[in-house]
């Protein structure tokens, strides 16, 4: 009689089952399910390729009134400036 036997799994199925009980045993399965799931899922969105954002040129930066990344702008008054 080895770990091949079907009497011996039956044996040890049912004293899982009489200590743990089928309630928390069914809620154990659905939360390694979700796991599962969530891992599935967060594999797949790792493989898509992000699309790199819109590139915006100086001309229309300037045309939007937009300060683009590594540029420094500075409110100049018109009375000061001589």
């Amino acid at each position: 009689m080895g770990f091949s036997s079907i009497w011996h799994w039956l044996i040890v199925l049912l004293i899982v089952v009489l200590v743990f009980g089928t309630k928390k045993l069914r809620n154990m399965g659905q939360d390694l399910g979700g796991a599962v799931r969530g891992f599935k899922e967060g594999l797949k969105e790792g493989e898509t390729v992000a699309s790199p954002p819109p590139q915006v040129t100086a001309q229309e930066g300037a045309r939007a009134g937009a300060t683009l990344e590594g540029e420094a702008r500075e409110k100049v008054d018109d009375d000061k400036v001589s």
